[in-house]
């Protein structure tokens, strides 16, 4: 069983599915995390074009930890979920998770680790394009205002040096490029319960979705 959670960066997704896995007690799958990882790797790299990444990918090895429903992840076999969310990965996510070659790859390796236990996933297009068939979708949104700060305290949280300014200028610029992207656009799915949490309370969003998870999958904290 998968349920997922689409949305724009900064609203709320990653936070929300981690606190309703725990809740829950089922699986929690980062897909931004994982597109992080490669965007990692390609820095690591040197930043190289897209032909030359191409011919790197098969030596990019991707695995999790699911232990005590943690999401770790490895990289050829190091931990680098600290690394994965300093503000160069993230000024550069987009541009590489929106390369066709790496949306293949993340997304086989996402259906390949579903389909033994439950899990609540969050992502930009999981419903739409990755499991579209989800047992249950959501698509949760908030003005860019509340996103920016949002991801401004995390950041500072992490010992980032980023101002305000810049991510709100990130954020415009990532929905730009998550909306307009060739390969599996940033959109709601049709069927996706929109939960928007502007003005909302962390606690009351996961409250709202947790209801929601119950009344149609009947699954109880």
């Amino acid at each position: 069983m998968i349920i997922v959670i689409d949305g724009p960066a900064g609203s709320g997704k990653s936070s929300t599915a981690k606190a309703l896995s725990n809740q829950l007690n089922i699986h929690f799958l980062d897909s931004g995390a994982l597109y992080r990882a490669v965007t990692y790797y390609w820095i690591s790299k040197g930043k190289p074009d897209q032909e030359i990444f191409f011919e790197l990918l098969p030596a990019m090895t991707l695995d999790v930890d699911l232990a005590d429903n943690s999401f770790t992840v490895k990289l050829n076999g190091n931990d680098i979920s600290d690394e994965i969310r300093s503000s160069s990965v993230a000024n550069h996510v987009s541009d590489v998770a929106s390369l066709p070659v790496v949306r293949e790859k993340v997304n086989a390796f996402m259906r390949n680790i579903v389909k033994k236990h439950t899990f609540i996933a969050d992502g930009r297009d999981l419903g739409t394009a990755v499991f579209p068939d989800a047992d249950l979708k959501f698509y949760m949104d908030a003005s860019i205002e509340e996103r920016a700060v949002r991801r401004y305290r995390e950041m500072k949280a992490s010992g980032d040096s980023a101002t305000l300014k810049s991510v709100v200028q990130n954020l415009k610029e990532r929905d730009h490029k998550d909306q307009n992207r060739e390969a599996d656009p940033l959109k709601k799915a049709d069927d996706a319960v929109v939960i928007d949490t502007t003005g909302k309370t962390f606690e009351e969003q996961v409250a709202e979705m947790a209801a929601i998870i119950n009344d149609k999958l009947h699954i109880n904290p």
